[in-house]
């Protein structure tokens, strides 16, 4: 639980200074989060998640050496437990499917108010999807060829596991699947733990993204 006592523990990756001094100064005003340390390349930002092992990791895109989407990868990979979220000016498709199937939990502009970010860093921290305005819509409409999914992970997804995939592919939260199916959060979470293993993906959002995907391929089961 985030508290000033406990802080969400966040590493800003931005190659300009000027963008890491101003999020470090919008950060600095909510004692629920603390900025560890600082990286301008996608291989520092490895580096510094092994050696800091942050919760959450704010990451831009274009960035020398290595862009943050393979960095993002590289992070899922070796720190699984760190949230990256997607902080940059690029609202283009590619980028924004490409990033989410690397394990990103989020993609925010960077024109985002700062009440909105500081939030979204709460969320993410909390493993809820994160994404700007219109993101998601557009997200949804050009997913074409998204993690390949393993359709016959569906024989073994009970009828409960189904009813709250679907919702999880919509980007519910488990309070809002608790809320709509009439069970306890815990639940939910056993529920969302079960399904990661089963289909073989290792975090909420590519779950999303592989029920969307796999919906499109078979008639056994459709995200309303």
């Amino acid at each position: 639980m985030m508290t000033p006592q406990n802080p969400i523990r966040v590493l800003l990756v931005d190659d300009e200074d000027i963008v890491r001094y101003g999020l470090k100064a919008i950060a600095q005003g909510t004692p629920e989060i603390e900025i560890v340390g600082e990286a301008g390349s996608g291989k520092a930002a490895i580096a510094q998640a092994k050696t800091l092992q942050p919760d959450v990791i704010l990451m831009d895109i274009n960035m020398p050496q290595m862009d943050g989407v393979t960095a993002t990868q590289e992070i899922s990979r070796i720190q699984p437990h760190a949230k990256v979220l997607i902080l940059t000016t690029h609202d283009e498709a590619e980028y924004l499917v490409e990033a989410m199937q690397q394990g990103a939990v989020g993609y925010l502009l960077k024109n985002t108010p700062p009440e909105d970010f500081i939030q979204s860093i709460q969320q993410a921290h909390k493993g809820y999807l994160q994404l700007g305005p219109g993101l998601g819509q557009k997200l949804c409409q050009l997913l074409k060829t998204p993690v390949r999914p393993q359709i016959e992970a569906f024989e073994g997804i009970t009828p409960r596991e189904q009813d709250v995939l679907k919702l999880v592919a919509t980007g519910a939260s488990n309070r809002e699947i608790s809320e709509t199916l009439h069970i306890t959060e815990k639940t939910v979470k056993n529920h969302v733990s079960s399904i990661l293993s089963r289909v073989g993906v290792q975090s909420r959002t590519q779950l999303a993204i592989w029920a969307n995907s796999a919906g499109e391929e078979t008639s056994s089961f459709a995200v309303a």
